[in-house]
């Protein structure tokens, strides 16, 4: 007999019509399985407007629903502890009927299959807490967005198996496309609203991975498979967009310096408190790195050939060429030797015809190295002036997502990195000016911030589907076409008639 499952969508200030799309879809794949799963929408949005339109889409979905389980929606009128908070109020509610709850994200989708097959995995070991899934990126239209979406899909289930050896046990949550047996999350992961003001006190940003780590400690197996097809989600289609989020996970994960030494964790967990507290504060070193360079090079003191009087042979400074050459080849190794190693594991399994084949497949592995290079400068700096911003006691909260921001023009992305260029221009009139012989080796670094605005201008455009291809797109699953069709149903003929051209897309200050 199935077990009672309910899947959970917390939203927020969300597009009702694609979010309901997107479980009317979820809502067919369960009924083409014979599975009896309930649905339950958590609503934060609080604004009237909005909350009309996500109770219209609501009935429609009840309407149009041909699945055995029953659906639910539920608007909270506070908002505490956002999502985590969201989840916390229903299990305390109605937890008690259920024994195990998917929880997605607005924009995920996730076939009846993978759930059977989530179920399964949960009812053969009763040990197991929570099973993460890796979940593949779709309809990513953009330059950037398809290039992340080909990289997460072509190298993200090679590392994540890795991932899954290393972490064992005690693997990591990251917020969605995942079950959990209920009655393990509620008695492990009540979290707590740390003291102080934010950004380090307050409510707890990047609570999965907390809950991940409580789960643990509680004695709960938490694992994650990369093997289970059918999980999906989208992705971020411009470089703002994706800096808004890493915003907030910037200030999540430096939250957790106040939990890092919490009693009972799990070493396994408090190192993953420690690598995401340094993916973010690394930022810091390496502009540290680079300024050290700078400085050592214009205050360099000149060779002293002959150091002593009546000297008859110079004395040269030692050549240091062997130790730069060896640390700079094993940066590059480090960085990209891996993903040409998943692409000659692909060409010869013959994984990479899914992609379009090795010749294809190596074109976009070259293409995804070569536009994450001239990005990862302006990321960095993004990075770099959020981790100044936690510190210095700037609360960045918890911005709404803005699904489906695509195309930004020129002026756009002047407004959101004038900064950047401004630093660029003076690094590189510093370098030019104290330290001309730097010039060269600062290049890569100064250029990408110099044409910062076009490079996020032009990596927002959209990017024709024989770049970057996928399995999704070659051989779509019933899931995505279903929610294709559903969305194009539903929609206003307003919504049918915007593209990502047209929409207005958020440019940070």
């Amino acid at each position: 007999m199935q077990p009672a499952t309910v899947l959970l969508m917390p939203i927020c200030n969300e597009d009702p019509v694609a979010t309901f799309s997107r479980l009317a879809a979820i809502d067919r794949s369960l009924a083409a399985e014979g599975l009896s799963v309930d649905l339950a929408v958590l609503s934060d949005t609080r604004e009237p407007f909005a909350a009309a339109r996500e109770r219209e889409a609501f009935a429609q979905l009840r309407a149009k629903a041909t699945g055995q389980g029953r659906i639910y929606y539920r608007q909270r009128s506070d908002g505490r502890g956002r999502k985590a908070g969201n989840v916390e109020e229903f299990f305390r509610r109605a937890g008690g009927r259920y024994e195990f709850a998917v929880i997605l994200d607005a924009d995920s989708l996730m076939t009846g299959a993978a759930i059977r097959q989530m179920i399964a995995r949960m009812m053969a070991d009763p040990s197991l807490g929570l099973l993460q899934t890796l979940p593949r990126i779709v309809f990513a239209r953009s330059f950037f967005g398809r290039a992340m979406q080909f990289a997460a899909s072509f190298h993200g289930a090679v590392f994540s198996r890795g991932l899954a050896r290393m972490q064992g046990a005690t693997g990591p949550f990251w917020g969605h496309n995942a079950i959990v047996r209920v009655r393990a999350f509620a008695e492990s992961c009540g979290l707590p609203e740390l003291p102080g003001k934010a950004p380090f006190g307050g409510h707890i940003l990047s609570h999965d991975y907390v809950e991940a780590a409580l789960l643990a400690r509680n004695g709960w197996r938490v694992e994650v498979d990369p093997q289970i097809d059918g999980s999906y989600e989208e992705g971020p289609e411009n470089l703002y967009s994706y800096a808004r989020r890493d915003r907030r996970w910037c200030q999540g994960n430096l939250q957790h310096m106040r939990l890092l030494f919490a009693p009972g964790l799990a070493p396994w967990s408090r190192f993953v408190f420690l690598q995401g507290i340094l993916s973010y504060l690394v930022c810091l070193l390496w502009a540290g790195f680079v300024l050290a360079s700078l400085a050592a090079s214009i205050w360099a003191v000149p060779p002293d050939y002959f150091p002593e009087p009546h000297q008859l042979f110079p004395v040269f400074p030692s050549d240091r060429s062997k130790e730069i050459t060896a640390l700079f080849l094993g940066i590059v190794c480090l960085l990209i030797l891996p993903k040409f190693a998943i692409w000659a594991e692909a060409a010869l399994s013959g994984r990479a015809r899914a992609y379009g084949g090795p010749g294809l497949t190596l074109a976009a592995v070259l293409t995804d190295i070569l536009l994450s290079s001239l990005l990862a400068p302006v990321m960095l700096m993004y990075q770099t002036r959020a981790v100044l911003q936690v510190l210095s006691g700037q609360d960045g909260g918890w911005p709404a997502n803005a699904r489906g921001e695509g195309f930004l023009t020129v002026a756009q992305a002047w407004r959101g990195s004038l900064w950047i260029v401004a630093l660029g221009m003076t690094g590189l009139g510093i370098v030019g000016w104290f330290a001309p012989a730097m010039t060269v080796w600062m290049l890569p670094i100064l250029l990408p911030l110099i044409v910062a605005p076009w490079l996020i201008a032009l990596s927002s455009r959209r990017l024709t589907r024989a770049v970057f291809g996928t399995p999704e797109e070659t051989d779509p699953p019933a899931i995505l076409t279903d929610y294709t069709t559903i969305l194009e149903g539903w929609s206003a003929p307003r919504d049918r008639s915007e593209s990502v051209e047209g929409s207005a897309a958020h440019v940070p200050a």
